[in-house]
């Protein structure tokens, strides 16, 4: 979601089992991984992003201002910040399956009691925390903790796969749940999703879901399988000295590179999450309907199925940085799209914005856990990793709560979107700033190396 896997001194240092009955199936089992991620990713991350449906009717119900009201979402992410540090002693404690299911009864719990909340202070903790601030666990970041044991030359693909799942759920389940917010309330809707979490997340996770392929006697990638082709072991570290050392959170803080990568996750979240919460709302005001608006956003889902999965493995072959680049870029894009459209609510403009959104912007996802992988590499990379996660918390929380008041001291979301597309540009110098290439190579770098020699 080249190098280390969370908790892993060093490649194949893990030792590996007498293979076991799922490690001897016809296909490699860190693909039924990739196969339980996708699908939990699928139903938990969507029903995080269907706050931005169900935003509109919650405000036309009790007629709080926005800033209050997408409070709601960033009180969610803040409440994540104290659980994500948390998820790598879990996992290696009582795996990721009882990690994701408890995910999915707090956030299935979080949207009935939503139905039946009527005050701020109920829906910021139902709503807010149990459902926004649980499905943390369901979604990038719980995830990022696992995938990158499984495999190695393909983890950008592998990573991308799996998130796609996200591009799925959008399109198959917004649309759904638009429906019933029309049809019956948004109450109902959550009544929906809530069963659709606990019935498919919960059995799924428990049964199939495992922590690492050394715990079925497998190797990252299915190495050593029979009838597997031997491939050869490929030198990707460029500054042996960096890689070298036995880094700590303390140490890698001690950093330029690990602060250049904290604004670049704070400033590329702020950018994700601030279109995803209030661009139906914005879309509605300009005059597409209800219909269309939630249409849009299950689009930009279902572009981002390619864009995960192109965006991934694009970059095992060109380096994070520049794949990084091309998906903020399509960030900025989608919301110069969203500044145009003020005066000219074309079609033409907002299908451009779902496809660069989806297509470019999503494929962000994909790379997020590679690069603080390839950077601070060792056995406690979870807590490098769990400092980023929350770092990456904050800007999903600020980026969704200072547009909305903006919007609220302005009446208009022109500097929500100006201010998010500077953020773009911030996240996009902060990745070659901490310059993850230059410490190791991606696969498809590190291949050609080796047959065109260090010179080169």
């Amino acid at each position: 979601m080249n190098d280390a896997r969370p908790d892993a001194p060093a490649p194949n240092s893990i030792p590996v089992r007498p293979q076991s009955l799922l490690g001897r199936l016809p296909i490699y089992y860190g693909w039924v991984v990739v196969m339980v991620a996708f699908t939990t990713m699928a139903i938990g991350v969507t029903i995080r992003t269907s706050f931005s449906l169900l935003y509109p009717p919650i405000l036309a119900e009790f007629g709080w201002d926005r800033g209050l009201t997408a409070g709601i979402f960033s009180i969610g992410f803040l409440a994540s910040m104290l659980m994500t540090p948390f998820f790598g002693a879990w996992i290696n404690r009582w795996g990721p399956g009882s990690l994701f299911s408890a995910g999915a009864v707090l956030v299935s719990t979080g949207l009935i009691l939503t139905t039946y909340a009527d005050s701020p202070t109920l829906l910021f903790l139902a709503l807010g925390v149990g459902v926004v601030g649980g499905a943390v666990s369901l979604a990038y970041v719980g995830h990022s903790y696992l995938l990158p044991f499984w495999f190695e030359r393909q983890r950008g693909l592998a990573i991308g796969l799996a998130f796609s799942g996200v591009g799925v759920g959008a399109i198959l389940i917004l649309p759904w749940v638009q429906s019933i917010i029309d049809a019956d309330g948004w109450r109902e809707a959550c009544w929906a999703m809530a069963l659709l979490c606990i019935c498919v997340v919960l059995p799924l996770n428990l049964l199939l879901q495992r922590r690492r392929p050394e715990d079925l006697g497998l190797k990252p990638d299915g190495d050593g399988r029979p009838g597997r082709k031997v491939h050869a072991v490929v030198d990707n570290v460029v500054d042996p000295d960096w890689a070298g050392r036995d880094w700590s959170l303390r140490s890698a803080a001690g950093t330029k590179r690990f602060w250049w990568l904290a604004a670049c996750y704070f400033f590329a979240m702020h950018a994700w999450y601030t279109v995803l919460v209030h661009q139906t709302k914005y879309l509605g005001e300009i005059g597409f309907s209800d219909q269309a608006a939630a249409y849009a956003l299950g689009m930009v889902g279902l572009m981002g199925v390619g864009g995960q999965i192109g965006i991934g493995a694009l970059s095992d072959r060109i380096g994070r940085e520049m794949a990084w680049t091309l998906a903020l870029v399509g960030f900025a894009i989608s919301y110069a799209l969203l500044l145009a459209m003020k005066g000219a609510p074309s079609p033409g403009l907002l299908w451009s914005m779902v496809v660069v959104q989806g297509a470019l912007g999503y494929g962000m996802g994909a790379i997020y856990p590679s690069l603080v992988a390839e950077l601070f590499h060792g056995p406690r990379f979870s807590q490098i990793y769990g400092a980023c996660a929350v770092i990456s918390g904050a800007g999903s929380a600020f980026g969704p709560w200072i547009s909305g008041k903006f919007y609220d001291w302005t009446g208009s979301y022109d500097l929500s979107w100006g201010v998010a597309l500077g953020a773009c540009f911030i996240s996009i110098l902060g990745v070659w700033m901490a310059g993850p290439g230059k410490v190791r190579l991606v696969s498809g770098k590190a291949r050609r190396r080796t047959m065109t020699g260090p010179a080169n």
